[in-house]
């Protein structure tokens, strides 16, 4: 069942409604001057709204598995920022503003765990790695790993990143012609595979990167699909879906375990060399401070698990809708290109040292980010407490639903929503509040590969515009987007690469 939702549908909001209306039921109103000898009644509790939720919430579900974004957007418009429902034996709340969302995920941090279905799902690709894991386990692993994704750390990887976009993007344009109509979703998970593959592995397995994309494409479009069933049916069964789920999940785990595997045998024949600098030499590197401890052999395949999957789906994903949109406003790409011109002289490679001289084209990555987020729904949380949102009692149990769709194109906290508009992100830019804009997250659980990915992606862009101009083709149709566990174009998008001079 397509899931796809037009970005210009449902956008058009009676803002002056929800500007002046509460984030949740109002208290009733009170004469002006009261009879003394009538005693004002009880505050009556705060209830947020909600849809009917007949036959055990089913229809709602349906309704959120065809349209999911456009389910959540005409909730926030018919039902205000806080919502409730009954799905199932779900008490589902839909938290649509920064500060309830800030409340929820920083204030009540202790008392939320993740959702055990969205666990249970990605618990078959991942295992116990640090997406999944809570409590004890999951602070100890979070400890341990952050040392490998701080900013001067990621910096080390910026060689790897461009040594592996130099031959792909230097080749999309086939030698010899002046331009090419080139299918960038094709480009662009290439390249992060390789980027990926090289950053975790320090080699480059061309041979393995188209089956890899796919089975990660494959393993997200299945996930999504299970999260809106009670419990996953056993992978052996001969049911429509099933068959490709297994061959994509042998094929990751497959070729994880080949790169470890090797760099096992590597490590006890090359004694004196120079130790690799790669995120799997870090891993094995690590220890716990406490302890001394290592990570155990099924912590690092789970950790390389989800940096192989994380780490190159959104990138590719963010990449593609950022070249979509710089070819829809060629003002916005000359504009950055000029930027990237100034600062790298021709034939220069960007690093680390170049991104603060970069605001304009790491501008256009963020307004790519807040308009295609590459989470942009089901981020959820269970209380395990009850809990205050917004002056409203929450009860222990309920499952917490956050959509960074619906908050990146709120027209109270950005003007013009539906409009790709860099320039908000700039440094004169009035401030954003804190919780609209969250493409990585919020909180202790923000996305721990989130230096990683804005490093990535800016070196990946800049070196794109140093090399080409880009265009649309002429009549190209509005893109839609497509969510899965990630958020795709529905349609491939092919864009129009002319060689610069």
């Amino acid at each position: 069942m397509s899931n796809s939702f037009n970005t210009q549908l449902l956008l058009r909001r009676n803002m002056h409604a929800m500007n002046h209306a509460t984030t949740t039921a109002t208290t009733p109103s009170m004469p002006a001057t009261p009879s003394p000898a009538v005693h004002p009644a009880p505050a009556r509790r705060l209830q947020p709204g909600g849809p009917a939720s007949r036959w055990w919430g089913l229809p709602l579900l349906w309704e959120m598995r065809a349209d999911y974004l456009g389910f959540v957007t005409r909730l926030q418009c018919d039902h205000g920022d806080l919502t409730r429902m009954r799905v199932g034996n779900e008490d589902a709340w839909d938290l649509l503003s920064p500060d309830l969302v800030r409340e929820a995920l920083v204030t009540h941090a202790d008392h939320l765990i993740r959702w055990e279905r969205g666990i249970a799902v990605f618990e078959q690709v991942f295992g116990q790695s640090v997406l999944v894991t809570e409590g004890d386990t999951w602070q100890r692993q979070r400890r341990m790993l952050m040392p490998a994704f701080t900013p001067k750390r990621v910096a080390g990887y910026a060689q790897l990143m461009t040594d592996a976009a130099r031959s792909a993007l230097d080749a999309a344009v086939p030698a010899g012609q002046a331009e090419a109509l080139v299918p960038m979703d094709t480009l662009w998970t290439d390249v992060a595979m390789d980027v990926i593959l090289r950053t975790l592995f320090s080699e480059s397995a061309q041979a393995d990167a188209r089956d890899a994309a796919w089975a990660t494409q494959t393993l997200s479009e299945t996930a999504f699909r299970e999260m809106f069933t009670p419990f996953t049916l056993p992978d052996w069964l001969p049911l429509p879906g099933k068959a490709a789920k297994r061959r994509a999940l042998k094929a990751l785990k497959g070729l994880v375990q080949r790169h470890i595997g090797a760099r096992s045998r590597d490590a006890a024949d090359s004694a004196g060399a120079p130790p690799r600098t790669d995120l799997l030499h870090m891993l094995l590197a690590l220890r716990d401070e406490s302890t001394g401890e290592p990570l155990s052999p099924q912590e690092v395949f789970d950790q390389c698990m989800v940096s192989f999957q994380a780490g190159h789906e959104t990138s590719a994903t963010t990449l593609l809708w950022w070249s979509r949109l710089m070819a829809e406003h060629p003002e916005a790409a000359q504009r950055a290109q000029a930027e990237v011109d100034s600062v790298l002289p021709p034939g220069q490679t960007p690093g680390p040292e170049h991104l603060a001289q970069l605001p304009f084209l790491s501008a256009t990555l963020k307004e790519a980010l807040r308009l295609y987020p590459p989470i942009a729904a089901l981020m959820t949380r269970r209380t395990t407490a009850p809990i205050t949102l917004g002056g409203v009692e929450v009860p222990k149990g309920a499952m917490l639903r956050i959509t960074p769709w619906v908050l990146h194109r709120d027209e109270r906290w950005f003007a013009q929503a539906d409009r790709f508009v860099p320039e908000r992100f700039l440094d004169d830019a009035p401030a954003i509040p804190k919780g609209a804009w969250i493409p990585f997250g919020v909180g202790p659980r923000v996305c721990i590969g989130q230096h990683f990915a804005m490093l990535e992606m800016t070196l990946l862009a800049a070196m794109l515009l140093q090399r080409y101009r880009l265009r649309l083709p002429e009549g190209v149709a509005v893109c839609v987007p497509k969510l899965h566990v990630t958020l795709r174009p529905e349609d491939p998008v092919r864009v129009w690469l002319a060689r610069r001079e």
